[in-house]
This record gives structure tokens, sequence and C-alpha cells, in this order.
């Protein structure tokens, strides 16, 4: 069978497929890896690719102005949306496919989220055709400010944290978003800690820590997420 082709839409270069592109080679998917930041053009719709997977960043879902391809990034989730082409978001890419499609993003206002968080899966994961097949890891790496509050009618939550926000959602029949990182290892994150003004040096030292000491655990819970949408692509 030829490889499936997943349009990738990165934001910077410190947030880059890694773990989750690699997995998503493994399940015979080839990336088409689109980073518009550098000048490389978004194409205007769906057609010649199987799937979406839009990639996490620093900038917010509401910053078109400073960064015009988020417009175009958005405009591609609803078409996905409205021509069923299986969608995934990643952090940034989760809030954008919420606001997309009618949600809200805001600021968290209990602060940022960093480091690894647990993830609360809801009962709704069970029956979802994605979350089912995903493995469902228990923590994931979070380094976020912003957080979706506000769902697009028809939408379904599949996970949310201990404190009760969104991590996890189908919002529509095939575009799901995760708040957390599941493509960031240690590397990753060491670069997001290099470049953080919020927390003191120690802090973002012992995040970096920590997911690197749970780097087999990520690895076992999150592989099977790029498998599951590897296999949703497939199948439609």
């Amino acid at each position: 069978m030829p490889d499936r082709s997943i349009l990738v839409v990165q934001h910077e270069d410190d947030c880059p497929p890694a773990w989750f592109g690699g997995w998503l080679g493994e399940a015979g998917m080839a990336l088409d890896v689109r980073r518009p930041y550098a000048g490389e053009p978004l194409p205007a719709d769906l057609a010649g690719h199987d799937g979406l997977l839009v990639l996490g960043g620093p900038m917010g879902a509401y910053d078109d102005a400073e960064h015009p391809w988020l417009a175009d990034t958005k405009a591609l989730i609803r078409d996905a949306a409205g021509s069923g082409v299986p969608t995934l978001g990643i952090c940034l890419g989760h809030q954008l496919a919420a606001v997309a499609l009618g949600g809200k993003v805001v600021v968290n206002p209990r602060g940022q989220q960093i480091g690894l968080i647990e993830v609360g899966w809801l009962p709704e994961a069970d029956t979802d055709p994605l979350a089912r097949l995903a493995g469902r890891g228990r923590r994931g790496v979070h380094w976020n400010n912003d957080i979706v509050t506000e769902l697009p009618q028809g939408a379904v939550p599949l996970a949310r944290t201990p404190e009760g926000e969104l991590q996890a959602v189908r919002f529509a029949p095939t575009v799901w978003g995760v708040q957390p990182h599941p493509e960031a290892d240690d590397h990753i994150v060491g670069l997001w800690a290099a470049n953080d003004v919020e927390h003191p040096p120690g802090v973002v030292d012992g995040v970096v820590a920590a997911i690197a000491g749970a780097r087999e655990e990520l690895v076992a819970s999150w592989r099977p997420l790029a498998r599951a949408f590897a296999s949703v692509v497939t199948r439609v």
C-alpha cells in the first residue's frame, strides 16, 4: 500500500514533529512538513493530502496579524472538518482547531502549565474513534499559557486535567486536538526551557530532568496515539 500523505504545519524551529513525526513514519505515513514562518507556503486546500497535523508554537490562536499563516491554518482545519480529512492539533494546533470551528481560547487564569501533568481521560474516550485506539497515556508533557475554554457546537471533551482544563477534544467527526505535547522529548523541552522567562532556572531544569526520566513512559504512552491517527488516516 502506498504511503498516505499528511500535511504538517510547523510554527517555529523549536516545535518540530520530533517523536510524533517518527512514529507516523513508522506507521507508513509520508509527512509533507510546511514551515510558513520560513516562507514555505501552505496549500490552499487539502487536495493531495490524506491527513493534517498542526503542531505547537509560542504564538496565540488569535495572533493572525503577527503570524498571517495562522488564518490559513484555521482555514485548512475548517476544510478538513468539512471534507472529513483526519486532523490532529497539538497544543497551539489544538487551540487553533477550537477557534477555527467556533470555540474560544483564553490565557489560563491558573497560570502557565509546564511539565508532566496527569491526563484525565473521560468515559467518552472509550468510544472515540481515535482515543479508544490511542493507549491513553496517564501523563503528558505540557508547556502552555493558553487553554480552550469554550467548545464548538457538537465537540466532545475526551480528557481534562485534575483542575478541569481541557486536554483532549474531538472538535468534529474527524478533527481532534490534544493540549499535551506527545511529540516532545527532553531535548525539545530543553529548547523551550532555555527561552523561559517566567520561572527560575531551577524550576525549568527540574522539569527537563523529570521529562528525561520519564522517556520510556512517554514513548510507551504516546506512540499509540500516532499509530491510532495513522490508522484513522488509512481508513478514510
